[in-house]
């Protein structure tokens, strides 16, 4: 086996926090004008709040002044939904074991404000399992660019090629594949049948799929 570092995205694939950020986003965008969809979210999910909200209000032609401040509120309520229920995906606590029983670096890169990873990290309990964390919260370029996976395996020292990632959204995939990692997908269920994700090196239903022989198939 020649991959020595594990690298997960975090909302999606450790905690099953997407519905929270899609209530957050309508509680903030309704005011506005905004009628968002599950589906329409969907469409955006693995973009930075700030490029999310960007987004949405050149739809709706919403003034780019009032941005700074949605972003800002839908991140401090996302925050305080994932603090009072957020829950851990099945299978988390079982892959992070195991890849730490094989020696592994494991690292975390997420699109989301570096604010809430220790937020989901202490609510999950699992914070040392991880050797490394890399927001793209300030990055020039979020997901789909590879520079949030590149930073994390810096952290980690170790090379982009021997790393695995586990990711949730097409742009999160098509970041790590353009960081020339291997990566491992777990679509949300009502997405899980798109061609798109030919692209992944191992597409799963759940993390609790996740085995050995599976790591050893891919690496």
């Amino acid at each position: 086996m020649n991959k020595r570092a594990a690298i997960f995205d975090m909302d999606g694939v450790l905690i099953d926090s997407e519905p929270l950020w899609y209530e957050a986003a309508v509680e903030v965008f309704t005011p506005l004008g905004i009628p968002l969809t599950p589906e329409s979210y969907a469409s955006s999910i693995g973009l930075r709040t700030r490029e999310f909200v960007a987004w949405w209000f050149k739809q709706y032609n919403i003034d780019p002044a009032k941005a700074t401040e949605t972003e800002k509120i839908i991140n401090e309520v996302v925050i305080e939904k994932i603090s009072r229920k957020g829950e851990a995906f099945p299978g988390v606590h079982g892959v992070l074991e195991m890849l730490r029983s094989l020696d592994m670096k494991i690292g975390l890169a997420t699109s989301s404000p570096a604010k809430l990873i220790s937020v989901v990290v202490d609510k999950l309990e699992i914070r040392d399992y991880f050797m490394a964390f890399s927001s793209a919260e300030h990055l020039v370029y979020g997901k789909p660019h590879p520079q949030v996976y590149l930073d994390c395996a810096e952290a980690l020292k170790i090379a982009p090629t021997a790393c695995i990632c586990f990711e949730d959204s097409f742009y999160g995939m098509i970041s790590a594949k353009a960081a020339r990692m291997k990566c491992v997908v777990v679509p949300a269920f009502f997405m899980k049948d798109e061609l798109r994700w030919n692209a992944a090196d191992l597409k799963l239903n759940s993390l609790s799929e996740f085995s050995l022989p599976l790591l050893q198939s891919i690496t």
